[in-house]
């Protein structure tokens, strides 16, 4: 919801980080996949409940999916980096529900599952209006250096960090913020639904 106001002031933050880090020589695949790892490890941090540990690889993991598109801006996007970018961010957005599942199973299993399948809705909502704008040759007006078509809706990028920020202070809240923000990628989703509905009704020109 709040993605496309935060962008620019990301750009002007990350920037100069981003020129020093091409200036070495590092692609942004390279990050993409460097930040990837970085998450990954976050996961058994969850399980064995070290949440400040596990904070610090989420934002560490953020901060490398800032940087990977600061850095691609600065030489020329490609598709198979886009690719990386949203195909690894939808699957670790699903593991760090996971990792509070291991943590906690009894607890935070089932309202986990909950969670993940409202991730399903929400990505599987975004990418299925991608590939059908980007067949029409549609870009976003808010997102205009997106490298595809970047749907927004209640729940996006921020709103979803902004939560695994709280799951990891307080994480005997876990099953109540699961759910909370379950409900919300449901009106995602179904707002995304709409939008589809309505942007493909007819044929393309």
């Amino acid at each position: 919801m709040i993605d496309a106001a935060l962008l620019p002031l990301q750009r002007r933050l990350l920037e100069p980080l981003a020129r020093a880090i091409a200036a070495r020589g590092i692609s942004a695949d390279h990050l993409t996949l460097a930040g990837f790892g970085i998450g990954l490890l976050a996961i058994p941090s969850l399980a064995f409940g070290s949440y400040g540990v596990a904070l610090t690889l989420i934002a560490l993991n953020r901060l490398f999916d800032g940087l990977d598109g600061a850095v691609a801006r600065l030489a020329s996007p490609t598709d198979r980096g886009a690719f990386l970018d949203i195909a690894l961010d939808f699957a670790f957005y699903a593991l760090v529900p996971l990792g509070f599942a291991l943590a906690d199973p009894a607890q935070n299993a089932l309202p986990a599952a909950v969670l993940i399948a409202a991730f399903v809705g929400t990505g599987s909502s975004f990418l299925a209006f991608a590939v059908i704008a980007g067949q029409r040759g549609l870009r976003p007006e808010a997102y205009p250096t997106k490298g595809i078509y970047y749907l927004g809706g209640l729940t996006e990028g921020a709103e979803t960090i902004g939560l695994f920020v709280a799951m990891c202070l307080f994480p005997d809240l876990f099953p109540v913020l699961a759910l909370i923000f379950a409900a919300a990628c449901a009106i995602t989703t179904l707002t995304r639904w709409w939008q589809g509905w309505q942007a493909f009704a007819q044929p393309p020109a």
